[in-house]
């Protein structure tokens, strides 16, 4: 397998491999570059970036944010995320690079004025850091700022190429310049909301130009499930519903809502996570083989699975969700969401979610898909296990398999980054006892190159114009289908998410999901 270190795009179809992942000239404008995600992941795999030989020499970061400040502080402050959460070593010749290609523009977003500043310092970037005029603007902000920025931006062309002939050209074209926008999960809270945001980026940036971004599909480990399944043919002829009894798909967090109260509150879990994150997932794993992975192809398997997921079973069977409650987190004692900073003591926002789904394709008739995530559960842990149907007949008389479980394909996302290959082996000094043992693959064992951050992945694509696995429109709202039946039928029923103890799996509902199929969740 081909990986993102060697400077070679591993999704590109064998004969474009030689193409190189550093992009051409090109700015990078980020809104509100002073919060939490831009310290935390975006300014850190800038630098990452840098220090990999990975952005171009003609390169440019525009900063904007509501925080007055100079470009001199900017770069200090940047400075200090980068030192402290840099994936790769610091390099005072990198970082020197890096700072002379800042600058900062502050201002409100709702302010026209402010546009007209940013424009000035981007177009001085277009011409001291020999950018080309190629921008890409990252909306790090809440999406109830976006038909504020969308509607400034096209207003004050900054979003429009000055060249006619190269706004008129495919947004991935070489040659003239190009705009692109880069926007946060959540895409809405539902359907409705969804086409709305759309219709809002419309304003300023033509469809193919928008990247929607899950960090997920970023993860090299993600990436690798689609590698995984159609590079070695001994899994194909096995992944389908003669041979799988059902997957599971998990993320689980063992922290609580934090700092994030103000965000997460009203959203919750199902919408947060399972929409998104656990979707695409599915996808991965369930779409049929691409009849090559370019982006084009890529999406359409994807979506495709989507449009044939459904609940399987009515909502109130196929569904559960709860509330994380006191209780103990390993050793340390830890409140309850409603006991949250920033929670409202009646909250029915659902920290816990758990679905039940069907794909509708011959190759998954019968085997149903099991979603979890939530938040304060047994320890933090991202998987998807396929597990396998038991033998028709049985094992031979003779065999004591007290001991063994389902054979499983586990691809392990996070921690422990890799994948698991669980069968049943002979206990030695037995007559003929079997016991579960585990094959295992993982990334830190198998390769010298470290793990990229997500962040690094999809930041080089977006510049690259790269998109193969970025969420399209029509992905989104396939998913929206499916979460707004069940977000409708709990706002109906009028009944507060279950509760489940801080340091546990979930609440007794998602248990029961499984019970009534007579199987059981996975213990990460």
């Amino acid at each position: 397998m081909t990986t993102a270190l060697t400077g070679v795009n591993p999704l590109l179809d064998p004969a474009d491999r030689r193409v190189p992942v550093i992009p051409g000239p090109c700015g990078l404008v980020v809104f509100g570059v002073t919060g939490d995600l831009a310290r935390r992941k975006l300014l850190p795999a800038l630098y990452d970036l840098s220090n990999r030989g990975l952005l171009p020499a003609g390169f440019a970061i525009t900063g904007f944010a509501r925080r007055e400040q100079t470009t001199e502080d900017f770069i200090r402050q940047t400075h200090s995320a980068v030192a402290s959460a840099a994936r790769t070593p610091f390099r005072q010749r990198v970082w020197e690079q890096l700072a002379g290609q800042m600058r900062y523009v502050a201002g409100d977003v709702a302010d026209p004025a402010a546009y007209g500043r940013l424009k000035e310092a981007v177009e001085q970037a277009d011409t001291t850091q020999g950018t080309g005029g190629n921008r890409a603007f990252y909306l790090s902000l809440p999406p109830a700022s976006f038909p504020l920025v969308c509607h400034h931006l096209a207003a004050s062309g900054l979003a429009t190429p000055s060249d006619p002939a190269a706004a008129a050209a495919p947004v991935t074209a070489p040659g003239g310049p190009w705009r692109r926008v880069i926007v946060e999960k959540p895409f809405g809270r539902d359907l409705a909301s969804a086409k709305a945001l759309d219709a809002t980026l419309a304003q300023a940036f033509p469809p193919e130009a928008v990247f929607r971004i899950d960090h997920y599909l970023g993860k090299e480990t993600v990436r690798n499930i689609v590698v995984c399944r159609f590079a070695n043919q001994i899994f194909e002829p096995l992944w389908n519903s003669t041979y799988i009894d059902h997957v599971q798909i998990t993320q689980a967090e063992d922290l609580g809502v934090g700092a994030r109260a103000g965000y997460y509150n009203g959203i919750g879990a199902t919408r947060d996570v399972l929409q998104n994150h656990l979707l695409q997932l599915l996808a991965l794993v369930a779409m049929e083989r691409p009849a090559s992975f370019t982006a084009a192809d890529l999406r359409l398997e994807k979506e495709r699975v989507l449009a044939a997921v459904e609940l399987d079973g009515p909502v109130e069977q196929a569904t559960a969700r709860g509330q994380y409650t006191a209780g103990w987190q390993g050793n340390l004692k830890v409140r309850g969401y409603l006991e949250e900073d920033g929670i409202p003591a009646d909250s029915a926002t659902d920290t816990f979610g758990a679905l039940k789904l069907a794909v509708k394709t011959p190759r998954w008739e019968g085997t149903p898909f099991y979603l979890r995530t939530g938040k304060r559960l047994g320890r933090r842990v991202t998987e998807i296990a396929l597990v396998a149907r038991r033998p028709a007949t049985g094992c031979p008389p003779g065999l004591d398999t007290p001991y063994q479980g389902a054979n499983a394909i586990v691809f392990r996302i996070q921690p422990d980054e890799g994948m698991t290959l669980r069968i049943g082996a002979k206990v030695p000094e037995t007559t003929m006892e079997v016991r579960d043992v585990t094959m295992d693959f993982a990334f830190g064992h198998a390769f010298t190159e470290a793990l990229p951050d997500a962040y690094e992945r999809l930041l080089l694509d977006v510049l690259l114009g790269n998109d193969p696995l970025f969420p399209q429109a029509n992905e989104v709202y396939q998913a929206w289908r499916v979460i707004d039946q069940v977000e409708s039928y709990w706002a109906a029923s009028g009944q507060p998410p279950e509760p489940y103890p801080a340091g546990t799996w979930g609440p007794a509902g998602a248990t029961a999901l499984m019970a009534r199929d007579k199987r059981v969740w996975r213990r990460p």
